[in-house]
């Protein structure tokens, strides 16, 4: 049978190859719109709008490409005192954050680690704060957060959880309010108490109000909220500082951002902007004044774990971690009733250095600041600090090593901070002591991974 009189394959009627061409330009035009509508969207439309004065259901899609990345996050420290029998029952907590790099989506983690009960969230949201130190939002960046799809979350005693990703733009350096509501009573509140920023409560739900009116009780601390990720394009990855008070900041101006950490991701972005060859990192702070390489708080779980307790969860669990930088072993020596031994110091150093090399993560270790003048000086306890440090900078300890206390020493009494440095109770830095840890710090120290193992 010969297969081309009546039009061989691929040769249809006249009428039938202008109907063909009518449908193939149709799928095309709609395709294009379709392409041009997602492409425009930058968080800021369709359900990421706020509609009748009520937010939007979240889409869990991201609006762009890019890498998950912590922009901020902090430990949880203990149990709220106070908050044993109701926790936070028929309140909004409006946390204030303040951003490293940002983004075009965003996910928040919630934790009960401390709580004895259920906790219920019935409701949470996120929003660009409408300025500095305000519980005021940007309006047209109000989201309600969800979880697997629905608004309420239930987080069991112990446990945390993560919300689902939402489209919102998020500034680098800016500050964001992430709030959640509690129905019911559950208790205690899991909190971390040395924020040096103040947050907000409301009494009912206020989730949805961007004006920042209901907000009218202040506090020091942060409540549930343990981490903000942000889908970005800034970032190629997350550097983790696990430090004690020195690295939480306790004796910074509150508000103002400046931790060490702050300045050092504000450095550390000014260079690349220079055009420094640099990695493109964002930071984040995971210290808790008082805190220990060796030695957990009292309770169970227990306040203040140690560094070894609280390594991975707190560095190896956060989102594409690629540095982690260690400023711990003070508090080993002045918390410690009988002399520390710089050796078991030294031993729980080397095993979280272990622990991240295990996972690929690259160490920096900090040498221990002077604290000549404070309360817990002896002289004993001086020799220790300085058997810690020879070892540390022996490079037998770290990949690389950040020599805070060569920065910040008196040059005419090594024992002392530079009375400029000095906050005021010789051990921990004002803010121009903050500042100085920053700028001592080797931003080439976060090129590279964890070294081979042999």
């Amino acid at each position: 049978m010969t297969r081309g009189r009546a039009g061989g394959v691929g040769e249809a009627p006249t009428k039938y190859r202008a109907l063909l061409a009518l449908v193939v330009a149709a799928i095309v035009a709609l395709s294009t719109a379709i392409y041009v509508g997602v492409a425009s969207d930058d968080g800021t439309q369709g359900r990421g709008a706020l509609t009748d004065g009520r937010l939007p259901h979240n889409s869990a899609a991201p609006a762009s490409t890019g890498n998950w990345v912590g922009t901020w996050s902090t430990s949880p420290a203990a149990a709220e005192p106070g908050t044993e029998t109701t926790g936070m029952a028929d309140r909004s907590v409006r946390n204030v954050v303040h951003t490293s790099v940002g983004g075009t989506s965003a996910r928040v983690t919630l934790s009960n680690l401390y709580g004895q009960s259920p906790l219920s969230i019935t409701r949470a949201s996120i929003a660009v704060a409408a300025a500095s130190n305000t519980a005021a939002a940007l309006p047209d960046t109000l989201r309600q957060l969800t979880f697997n799809g629905g608004p309420a979350v239930v987080i069991p005693p112990g446990r945390q959880v993560m919300s689902d990703a939402v489209r919102v733009v998020i500034p680098h350096d800016a500050d964001v309010l992430i709030t959640t509501y509690t129905p019911t009573s559950s208790g205690p509140v899991t909190y971390h108490p040395h924020a040096r920023q103040i947050s907000y409560v409301a009494q009912g739900d206020h989730t949805d109000d961007a004006t920042g009116t209901p907000y009218t009780e202040q506090t020091k601390y942060w409540r549930y909220l343990t981490a903000l990720d942000v889908l970005s394009n800034e970032s190629e990855g997350t550097v983790v500082v696990l430090g004690d008070s020195i690295t939480d900041g306790i004796t910074s101006t509150a508000g103002a951002n400046r931790r060490w950490t702050d300045v050092l991701y504000d450095k550390l972005r000014a260079e690349i902007a220079a055009g420094r060859d640099l990695p493109r990192y964002s930071v984040v702070n995971q210290g808790i004044s008082g805190n220990r390489v060796l030695t957990d708080g009292l309770g169970r779980p227990a306040d203040n774990p140690s560094g070894l307790n609280r390594f991975g969860r707190d560095v190896l669990e956060r989102t594409n971690a690629k540095v982690v930088v260690i400023d711990l072993g003070v508090n080993d020596i002045l918390r410690n009733p009988r002399l520390a031994d710089p050796n078991a110091v030294l031993a729980g150093l080397r095993t979280m250095v272990g622990q991240a090399h295990a996972r690929g993560l690259k160490v920096v270790g900090a040498t221990l600041m002077p604290f000549y003048g404070h309360r817990g000086y002896t002289e004993v306890r001086e020799g220790v600090r300085q058997a810690i440090n020879a070892e540390i900078r022996s490079g037998r300890v770290f990949d690389a090593v950040a020599d805070f206390d060569k920065a910040l020493r008196d040059p005419y009494d090594p024992r002392r901070l530079t009375a400029e440095y000095d906050s005021g109770d010789h051990l921990h830095p004002s803010d121009a002591g903050y500042a100085r840890m920053a700028d001592s710090f080797d931003l080439e120290s976060l090129k590279g991974s964890a070294p081979a193992e042999l």
